[in-house]
């Protein structure tokens, strides 16, 4: 069985009260929820259903509204890709944060509200991120200051990122061109050799690829390649009304 969408290991036990009662519509409650935010980013859990709680509570209540909270649930949000949990942020934000005054889909404008430009800068990396595009991803991080700002409050956010690229590759390759996954890492030399070794018990062959080896990746349910035999069992009695009827008269 799968893991239920509202359940989180490391939940503390006030906010488990407040999300299963009344309280969680009760807008006295959104300091807890922000604070536990914070606690989220700091010591690397992640809680989506409070988010979205506290998410909803911003809707009933917009002058309660943070917006440092707000995109941090966005950026954590991102570091559980390739889960839909960043669409399911972005659907509880109003429609100004959403469609700014620049209708821009790249870039916004000067007049856009910090919120707005925020969430448009954190959608394009979710974009990236949801094509398999990690060397673009890594490279728009790379080119905007305010990507930094928006990140910053996130304990861990590359290391964070570079699992979540790892798993995904690993369900998907059985092995890889070193330069291709050092730019989907970000990571050179001994750090990347200690990422793919240490941390995701992968190998490196040195003695073959081009541009210093290949990276294999073990076998696992999702990478290995298996043939389906697809058997129906059909007996001929169950075709004996369909014969029947081609040999009946038209009336």
């Amino acid at each position: 069985m799968g893991v239920a969408f509202d359940f989180a290991p490391d939940r503390p036990e006030h906010i488990d009260t407040i999300l299963n009662g009344l309280d969680r519509y009760n807008p006295e409650t959104t300091a807890v929820f922000q604070d536990y935010v914070t606690q989220q980013c700091e010591d690397r859990s992640y809680d989506c259903y409070a988010n979205l709680a506290l998410l909803k509570l911003y809707q009933f209540n917009p002058h309660l509204t943070r917006d440092e909270t707000t995109t941090n649930i966005l950026v954590k949000a991102l570091t559980v890709f390739p889960s839909p949990d960043f669409s399911l942020c972005l659907h509880l934000l109003p429609p100004h944060v959403l469609h700014p005054a620049s209708q821009s889909k790249s870039l916004p404008a000067a007049g856009d509200a910090p919120l707005s430009e925020a969430v448009q800068k954190l959608t394009v990396l979710n974009t990236l991120l949801s094509q398999a595009d990690y060397k673009g991803f890594w490279n728009t991080l790379d080119s905007d200051d305010l990507y930094a700002d928006l990140v910053a409050d996130v304990s861990g956010f590359e290391e964070l990122m570079r699992v979540r690229i790892a798993v995904t590759v690993g369900q998907s390759c059985r092995e890889l061109d070193r330069s291709v996954l050092e730019s989907w890492l970000q990571l050179r030399g001994q750090d990347f050799e200690r990422f793919i070794i240490d941390i995701c018990s992968w190998g490196l062959d040195e003695t073959t690829g081009e541009q210093g080896g290949i990276v294999t990746i073990p076998v696992n349910k999702e990478n290995e390649a298996k043939g389906t035999v697809v058997r129906e069992n059909v007996h001929f009695d169950q075709f004996a009304r369909v014969i029947k009827r081609a040999y009946e008269q038209p009336a």
